[in-house]
């Protein structure tokens, strides 16, 4: 099998990692970050492809890594329930998937502050170069560099992101820091709040220590508001210290005038319940919304994984699981063709290439059926989180 070098270490690229490895392939993996990765305790829902490698062999159970919650309930402005039904999900946090996916990888072959600047190729070897100097070869490298992709911006310089039009307030707030009727409310419970273009979800999530039991979780919030294009969305992506950050505003930066405004359309708009977690939390942080997508996944022995090729709203809850799957599908294309990695990767690329496609309309529908059309309603089976399709 083939030797392999990825460049990013995050969850898609820990995921190729892992199972390339596990398949026979000498993996080194290239992280720019001098530490461990932090998403600062984001929630996820954890699709079956995010899942499959700690479930399937790294030994842990659901409930090691995932709260779950069985229903999807849309409250009412003043706080009562609107719709609901049974529905079970498995919500977990960014930082508790990584970090259990870097555990089963180890440190070995995982370098960290290494900045992957350049790509070139020659015959069958792929080459990367560090901003060290250092150069690294393999029959096949992995561009796993996420949204601001340096792969991308070499093999697809076309492929910009384009903005969706608004932002998403992201945040959390411990269980036990809430009121109790607040807890209950939500602590078994996927919860919608509809608004006139805008929508947001709460949910809880393990908490910072990986914990799933009640009162030690957190709840997680996302509220998309509409910004416009230009001055207001550069406005409120300039934090408080001057420096305006084009892709997401991070925990603390965001400018009091920013946080008072949030706070004040909470307290307005907002169902009492969830009000109180906007309002509650205390950092909060801002991520814009981006599609971005590519015409191609493949150039040479060189690929592009999870959000360097396609980026998709979050209203699928489909990120990771994308990433993830576009791993585990080239470790069963190579091994198909018996580790020959043009065939594998021109297999593995019209594959991947359908799944991004599809998965970034299904997003961008959902997303502007709420933030601009108006037609997001409660029970729509389009909502129901899925990679493939709606609860597939």
């Amino acid at each position: 099998m083939p030797a392999v070098n990825v460049a990013g270490g995050s969850i898609g690229g820990l995921t190729a990692a892992l199972v390339l490895r596990d398949a026979g392939c000498d993996v080194r993996v290239f992280e720019r970050s001098p530490t461990a990765l932090s998403a600062r305790g984001a929630g996820i829902a954890a699709l079956d492809a995010t899942l499959r490698y700690l479930l399937e062999r790294g030994g842990l159970r659901v409930e090691d890594v995932c709260s779950s919650t069985t229903w999807v309930r849309f409250l009412r402005g003043d706080g009562t329930v609107r719709y609901e039904q049974e529905h079970p999900y498995r919500f977990s946090s960014w930082n508790t998937i990584y970090r259990s996916l870097l555990d089963l990888f180890g440190s070995g072959t995982y370098q960290m502050g290494a900045e992957v600047t350049g790509f070139d190729q020659a015959g069958d070897r792929a080459r990367l170069r560090l901003s060290t100097g250092e150069e690294a070869e393999a029959d096949l490298l992995i561009c796993a560099d996420g949204v601001g992709s340096v792969g991308r911006a070499r093999f697809q310089p076309r492929a910009q992101r384009v903005y969706a039009g608004y932002v998403a307030w992201r945040g959390t707030i411990g269980e036990a820091e809430l009121s109790p009727a607040t807890s209950a409310l939500l602590s078994d419970a996927l919860t919608y709040q509809l608004l006139p273009d805008s929508h947001i979800l709460v949910y809880p999530i393990p908490g910072l220590d990986g914990s799933v039991r009640r009162g030690e979780r957190l709840i997680n919030m996302v509220w998309y508001v509409n910004v416009a294009d230009g001055a207001p969305l550069e406005e409120l992506m300039t934090g408080q210290d001057g420096v305006y950050r084009p892709v997401s505003l991070p925990p603390g930066a965001a400018t009091g005038q920013a946080l008072a405004k949030l706070r004040r359309d909470a307290a307005r708009l907002l169902a009492p319940p969830i009000a109180e977690v906007v309002t509650s939390v205390a950092e909060p942080f801002v991520q814009v919304i981006y599609d971005i997508e590519v015409s191609r996944m493949v150039f040479g022995r060189i690929c592009l994984l999870g959000d360097a090729a396609f980026a998709v709203r979050p209203h699928a809850a489909a990120g990771t699981a994308k990433a993830a799957e576009d791993g585990w599908v080239l470790a069963a294309e190579l091994a198909r063709a018996g580790g020959d990695v043009p065939a594998a990767l021109a297999a593995w690329e019209r594959r991947q290439l359908a799944l991004g496609r599809g998965l970034l309309a299904r997003c961008r529908d959902i997303g502007d059926s709420s933030q601009f059309a108006g037609t997001f309603r409660p029970g729509d089976p389009r909502l129901i989180f899925g990679l493939h399709g709606p609860g597939n």
